[in-house]
């Protein structure tokens, strides 16, 4: 067998890729290659602080600890000393990633786009980022410089045309979306296959994002989580074929003295929450000082508009895109908070939501953390912490008369740690038997609004893994897993020492 020295590891993420959709269709045998690693390997379901933060799977793989230590959860982030939040940015994450502690002990690494990270200081390793991710937090870049270049004129440009912040919450038209997502999960196959000869590795990371959009535009609007599904999956179905075939070329290349891991933080499932109704609940409620939502004319008419907006409408939508995406991301983030906080009396405010599109993010108005805080950290926090959760746990959806909550999670209870003051303080996550387009309780009567986002699939608990490799027992399935394992459980197959700090703990077998 091939010992800690001589290993090579391979590890392919799936950013929102489904566990269960890939079971059922390795079963029908539409996933060949899937269904060879799943009875050649062992399949965990993983437990996940995607469950309240779903952003914060990947940070939690790639670090091994839970949000409270590394400190990511979304696309932008408060901090302190910030009166709102800012865009993802360098030297955010708490702790280093697993394949700079491998690479710090001497191992040879390769990563190619690995979502929500940055360059790390002192990396030793090859990494590329943003080359073919869905969404763009950081920018294109490598380390060494010149291999981002290296992969553009001899593999090209990354296909699919799109990204998150291009597309935004709009929905896309499943099949013509998914045709594209299948190009280009075929070109990421490309990218990977190249720097695998390109880059000598002990590790090698990469990650198919196709899934994500998928996810997101290809789940069928009146499918539940764990459907059987039929036709209406295809277009979803269509992106795991590509992939399947990639992991094929990938394997092969790889060898079967290989350990593979192949894994996703979080699942697949319909998209249905109500944070966009949290603004007006917390302005109701009292802990949120700004200004009413505008009421509608005579007879149902839209709301008059002033003579900014008049002006700004008779530009283009796509040149006023245009013109933005040219801004610098600092001044994006300043213009973006400014309109976010417009008529925001911070010294009426208790509690204010964070941007988000699927859990709610709450954010008390804390003295000494936030520059114009109400709330004394202590005791004072602690009760409007409390009381607040306790209104919103009120909180029924009129279409069932059922609680719109399902949980509404203290951020000091459930993740402590000295990355915490980067988090919500409050996170509420809904009850998602229907869509929430009314929120009613005693105390604020009825909010409405229709949901901004019009995507049919979002992210959803649990995550999974498959292994395979030499000594790897055959066709299991094992319970107890969690997404702060795989990161000991790469450092222990090169017999490195996992830090006091982990969350996770290495899989034995």
């Amino acid at each position: 067998m091939v010992g800690p020295a001589e290993r090579k590891v391979l590890v392919i993420g799936l950013d929102g890729g489904s566990g269960e959709r890939i079971q059922r269709w390795a079963e029908d045998g539409s996933l060949p290659v899937f269904q060879s690693l799943l009875s050649e390997g062992i399949r965990r379901e993983l437990s996940t602080p995607a469950e309240d933060l779903h952003v914060s799977s990947w940070p939690s793989i790639y670090t091994g600890t839970h949000p409270g230590k590394h400190g990511v959860y979304y696309t932008v982030q408060p901090a302190p000393g910030l009166q709102g939040y800012r865009r993802f940015h360098k030297g955010l994450y708490g702790r280093p990633t697993f394949w700079k502690i491998l690479a710090d002990a001497g191992k040879r690494c390769a990563v190619l786009d690995a979502t929500y990270t940055h360059p790390e200081d002192g990396f030793r390793g090859a990494q590329v980022f943003d080359w073919g991710t869905w969404a763009r937090y950081w920018k294109p870049m490598s380390t060494p410089s010149g291999l981002l270049g290296s992969l553009r004129r001899e593999v090209g440009a990354y296909p699919l045309g799109l990204d998150a912040l291009q597309v935004g919450l709009a929905p896309l038209d499943a099949e013509p979306i998914a045709e594209r997502l299948a190009r280009a999960a075929e070109a990421k196959t490309d990218a990977i296959l190249w720097l695998m000869d390109r880059e000598p590795w002990d590790l090698f990371f990469a990650l198919y994002c196709e899934t994500h959009p998928a996810a997101h535009c290809c789940w069928p609007p009146r499918a539940e989580a764990g459907s059987e599904g039929g036709d209406e999956f295809l277009p979803l179905q269509k992106v795991y074929e590509a992939i399947d075939r990639g992991l094929g070329r990938i394997l092969e290349k790889a060898g079967p003295e290989a350990l593979v891991l192949v894994l996703s933080g979080e699942g697949v499932g319909p998209n249905r929450a109500g944070w966009h109704l949290l603004p007006e609940v917390l302005r109701r409620l009292g802990y949120y000082a700004a200004p009413p939502p505008p009421e509608p004319g005579p007879a149902g008419a839209p709301p008059k508009k002033g003579i900014a907006k008049r002006v700004k409408n008779l530009v283009r939508p796509e040149v006023r895109k245009a013109i933005a995406g040219r801004l610098p991301w600092g001044i994006r983030d300043a213009i973006n908070r400014r309109l976010d906080w417009k008529g925001v009396d911070w010294t009426r405010t208790r509690a204010f939501c964070l941007p988000t599109d699927l859990e709610g993010c709450i954010r008390l108005n804390m003295k000494g953390r936030e520059p114009k805080g109400t709330v004394v950290p202590g005791a004072e926090a602690k009760r409007v912490s409390l009381e607040l959760a306790e209104s919103l746990r009120k909180l029924s959806n009129p279409r069932t008369g059922k609680p719109a909550v399902k949980e509404v999670v203290l951020t000091d209870d459930r993740y402590p740690g000295e990355r915490r003051s980067f988090l919500p303080d409050l996170i509420v996550l809904w009850s998602n038997e229907t869509e929430i387009d009314e929120l009613f309780s005693p105390e604020i009567g009825t909010v409405s609004g229709s949901s901004p986002d019009g995507r049919t699939g979002t992210h959803t608990p649990p995550g999974f893994a498959i292994v395979r490799g030499p000594g790897i027992p055959r066709g299991m399935t094992r319970e107890g897993g969690s997404v702060y394992d795989l990161a000991p459980t790469v450092l222990a197959a090169f017999g490195v020492a996992r830090p006091a700090y982990m969350d996770g703990h290495a899989w034995r077998d």
